[in-house]
């Protein structure tokens, strides 16, 4: 690893020998040929990656080749999102395409990310593609939340925590942790959800954001009903924006068919 990676088939195996020699399990790991297996090794490895410190010249890299990963898979700036109504939009893809002010980041409790390999949930494609900085920042501030409530602390249901966005097209990212429903839908799973978009959205005020992106927050494996999660994520977003008198640009980022139709539905 002593020559400088100029091409992104250099800084791929760069950054493959580097996560490996960084790692205590898989120093020994093979290495296959084909770059999308290496493109799956070296995420895996960067998802199982504990917070911590990383040489500054494998930052450097990994930096420039998520940078370019970014541009390859294409940038999506907010000019290119049509306004359906009073500021707000749909948008059907990958939430780390955009580039926006906020996006907001569907996390668990202990707001480190997911760190099973090349999972698919979101929380594993913004940790992945933001770089391992953003794992590093987000154990920083829950080790000074531990400090201040205990050793046990785990971020509640509808409190966001905002950190930068790094290697993201997005300026930062907004973590929130939604209800889980198990069982039947309640009134309190319903008040936690509206909770997490008004949170998000007064964190994002604070910090001037003025454009931000919502994920389907607690639909998929937190099994809230993808129909009432979108009309309460509707409906909070807008009696908020009314409220504040706020000019924030706001756009619901999809990725299944079923959801751009209900969003369509709702705000048409």
């Amino acid at each position: 690893m002593n020559k400088t990676p100029n091409t992104q088939d250099e800084r791929l195996d760069y950054l493959v020998d580097a996560f490996k020699e960084d790692s205590d399990d898989y120093k020994q790991l093979a290495v296959p040929e084909r770059v999308e297996e290496k493109r799956r090794i070296l995420r895996s490895l960067m998802n199982i990656r504990m917070p911590g410190e990383l040489r500054e010249d494998v930052l450097r890299v990994q930096d420039e080749y998520l940078k370019e990963r970014a541009a390859e898979k294409g940038v999506v700036q907010l000019s290119d999102i049509p306004v359906i109504r009073d500021g707000l939009s749909i948008w059907q893809g990958d939430i780390t395409r955009l580039a926006v002010d906020a996006i907001v980041n569907a996390a668990n409790s202990q707001m480190l990310g997911c760190f099973v390999p090349m999972h698919n949930c979101i929380d594993n494609c913004i940790h992945t593609f933001a770089g391992v900085q953003l794992r590093a920042e987000c154990n920083r501030k829950m080790n000074n939340l531990r400090m201040r409530y205990g050793g046990n602390y785990e971020q509640p249901t509808a409190l966001p925590m905002i950190t930068e966005g790094y290697n993201l097209p997005a300026k930062k990212v907004i973590h929130v942790v939604g209800p889980i429903v198990h069982g039947s839908l309640t009134k309190q799973h319903e008040e936690l959800l509206a909770s997490c978009y008004k949170s998000c959205l007064n964190l994002a005020a604070e910090n001037g954001v003025d454009s931000i992106a919502f994920c389907c927050i607690s639909t998929g494996v937190f099994m809230f009903p993808n129909e009432r999660a979108a009309e309460i994520a509707v409906d909070t977003v807008e009696g908020w924006l009314k409220e504040n008198n706020s000019h924030m640009r706001v756009i619901f980022n999809v990725f299944k068919d079923e959801d751009l139709e209900i969003y369509r539905r709702l705000l048409q």
